[in-house]
């Protein structure tokens, strides 16, 4: 007697597995591929020294920009007074004192005012020449022993405390003429005069070097320009906002 054959049965692979062994193949390839990347882009100890004190630097300076705008404000506000003063009592421009080689440009605002209206400077009394220079003075050892500090702060500084001891120069200058007589007496009057927009200059110059760093370091624009006469050539702030 036959016997009926049992139908074969065949057994299929289960779908999950189809589907997860690729999935699995690409997420440890792409783990791989990842720490291998990582290993070869991770900055060394010493990139990430280097990167450290670039960010501490920063910092830093950020702060000294702070410092030096607060400083540079105070300082204009005492050495105002110093430059009125001085505007009061230089020789003016057709004055017997001021020779016609000083260019007209050092001749201050307010006392070319007096000259046309046949005005003469004033004279400087004792106690005005003490103020002037204890003004000077104290700005002048307010800018010693300075911090070192990024490149550009530096010059900006350097600009403002360049300026500062020009003014007291001047000073120092107008007091000398007083004991001077004569031809000796007006050269030393006209250098002084000189002295004075070149004090103012050079401060515009760093105040303008503290302004772009200001804005650099994200304090937007700080204007710390002393009052110059138009036409001096001292640079003048511009019209933005300050703080913007």
């Amino acid at each position: 007697m036959s016997r009926r054959s049992e139908p074969t049965v065949i057994r299929q692979p289960a779908r999950s597995n189809r589907v997860l062994a690729p999935v699995a193949a690409f997420v440890i390839g792409a783990v791989v591929a990842g720490g291998v990347v990582f290993a070869a882009t991770r900055p060394d100890a010493t990139e990430q020294a280097v990167n450290r004190i670039r960010a501490e630097d920063a910092v830093r300076d950020k702060a000294q920009i702070k410092e030096l705008t607060e400083l540079a404000r105070t300082t204009r506000d005492k050495l105002v007074p110093v430059l009125e003063g001085l505007e009061r009592v230089m020789p003016v421009e057709g004055d017997a004192a001021f020779p016609a080689a000083v260019p007209s440009a050092a001749a201050p605002s307010a006392a070319a005012s007096a000259s046309a209206e046949g005005g003469k400077p004033e004279k400087a009394t004792g106690a005005d020449i003490a103020n002037w220079r204890q003004a000077t003075a104290a700005a002048v050892q307010s800018f010693a022993d300075p911090p070192s500090g990024e490149t550009y702060t530096n010059l900006a500084r350097s600009g403002l405390a360049s300026g500062v001891r020009q003014l007291a120069t001047t000073v120092d200058s107008y007091v000398a003429a007083q004991a001077l007589t004569g031809p000796a007496r007006t050269n030393m009057l006209a250098l002084a005069a000189r002295q004075r927009m070149d004090a103012i200059f050079t401060w515009s110059v760093g105040a303008t070097a503290l302004d772009a760093v200001s804005v650099d370091a994200g304090s937007g624009h700080q204007h710390v320009y002393l009052p110059a006469a138009p036409g001096s050539g001292a640079l003048t702030a511009d019209d933005s906002e300050e703080g913007h």
